[in-house]
């Protein structure tokens, strides 16, 4: 199961060494050596300050990986944007009175440094470090937030994906409610996913709905990508949110009504084109529905962690439990 995205909030410098800490000791907890923890601290450091001194504010995200052990931080910020992001990646360049070296010095040390900003609509930088030498597959990018409700310790919504050598399937479970009971039962669709995900996902709901009736149940749906076939499927129940966004503009998934493990009248896969190039979202209903890319079409084609981070960012309710999950191929290397 993925594990929630630690959100770390960053509105003054006081904040920059509070962010630092946590990361450096969610990198540990990962098995990090001295070196590595040393590169994590100095990229938190630097997106933190930048977060403080160009964007008014904003947050770090951050997320652990396995396989190979990863740490995932994304800053976002509602800022004025970048005019340039090839100058602001130039040592020596400032808009701030600074020296200018702290995105070039991330761009260096991160395994993956990818920026998005828009004018007048904030900005985004990704960077992820391996905490191991291993090598993750270069077929698929996943990459999702979730994040508790305000007040709560646990989030109640959870996802998981799996690849294989057709392609790859993501699911997302809601639990009903928030808080521990919630988590308990989107845990337990996660569970029934991973040991099943070879069966197809109508199968693999019917299965999760038997095995949440000692649950207060969830909202699960699961989509499944064949790039080589040009063919996307999407089996849900509940309020489970699926958007399939192509050159040619978003197409909205349907998912049927109902409560996994309590209701579930009809379980049925739909079928959808594929076509290359194509980028998946699914989320929860802690995300506005009539969510939109419109200030920032480029983005469909960005890292999956960026395209979540800012949809989290901008059309989060911000009074439930908040999944957004995104996946696309990965680009030739």
């Amino acid at each position: 199961m993925s594990t929630p995205s630690l959100v770390l909030p960053v509105h003054d410098s006081s904040q920059v060494g509070t962010a630092r800490r946590a990361a450096v000791a969610e990198a540990e907890r990962l098995g990090a050596a001295e070196n590595e923890s040393g590169k994590v601290a100095l990229v938190v450091t630097e997106l933190a300050t930048n977060l403080t001194r160009h964007g008014g504010g904003g947050e770090l995200l951050l997320r652990s990986l396995t396989e190979p052990a990863a740490l995932e931080i994304v800053a976002i910020d509602r800022g004025p944007g970048m005019a340039s992001v090839e100058q602001a990646l130039r040592d020596g360049y400032s808009t701030g009175g600074t020296n200018g070296v702290g995105l070039g010095a991330v761009q260096r040390v991160a395994d993956r440094c990818e920026i998005f900003s828009a004018h007048g609509a904030g900005t985004a930088v990704l960077a992820r470090l391996r905490l191991t030498s291993a090598t993750r597959s270069g077929d698929v990018m996943v990459a999702g937030v979730s994040v508790p409700k305000p007040g709560e310790s646990v989030c109640g919504d959870a996802w998981s994906w799996h690849a294989d050598g057709t392609g790859w399937s993501v699911l997302v479970a809601d639990g009903l409610g928030h808080g521990p009971d919630a988590a308990t039962a989107a845990a337990e669709a996660v569970r029934i996913f991973q040991q099943h995900v070879t069966d197809a996902a109508g199968d693999v709901l019917a299965a999760a709905h038997a095995a949440m009736r000692h649950t207060r149940g969830a909202a699960v749906a699961i989509a499944e990508v064949r790039p080589a076939r040009g063919e996307l499927t999407f089996t849900g129940v509940g309020n489970i949110g699926g958007t399939l966004l192509t050159a040619n503009g978003p197409r909205s998934l349907v998912s049927l009504p109902g409560i996994v493990g309590h209701e579930c009248r009809k379980i049925q896969t739909f079928t959808y084109p594929w076509p290359k190039g194509s980028s998946l979202v699914l989320y929860s209903d802690g995300l506005q529905t009539r969510w939109s890319l419109d200030r920032y079409p480029a983005l469909r084609s960005r890292d999956p962690a960026l395209l979540a981070a800012i949809l989290y960012r901008d059309f989060a309710r911000g009074r439930d439990d908040v999944t957004v999950v995104a996946s696309r191929e990965a680009a030739p290397a």
